[in-house]
């Protein structure tokens, strides 16, 4: 783990984001609906979206799945506030899906 970059805040395309296990299936219909509904595609006052990153730089969601799903379907050119929140440069995300598959 490189303790230096936790905490880093870069930008990047929402829809090139890994999802979690966890979440394979996408964002939850009905929580991406309520948010759609009361953001739309607002950026406005939207927390960075939690990140773990792994070999060869590819970010999987730790927190935030909806709020990157809500970007990448209506503003897919828009870029994101992520926060490093862990480096895990010897395991690969190849494996999961990507937001904007499940879009």
């Amino acid at each position: 783990m490189s303790g230096g970059s936790l905490g880093l805040i870069i930008r990047t395309d929402p829809g090139a984001l890994r999802l979690p296990p966890s979440r394979q299936s996408g964002a939850d219909p009905v929580k991406l609906a309520a948010q759609i509904g009361q953001y739309g595609g607002s950026l406005r006052g939207m927390l960075p979206v939690q990140v773990t990153r792994g070999k060869d730089g590819e970010l999987m969601i730790n927190d935030g799945v909806t709020r990157a799903t809500r970007i990448a379907k209506l503003q897919p050119e828009a870029t994101i506030e992520v926060e490093v929140i862990d480096d895990r440069p010897r395991i690969s995300f190849e494996h999961l899906v990507r937001v904007r598959e499940r879009l």
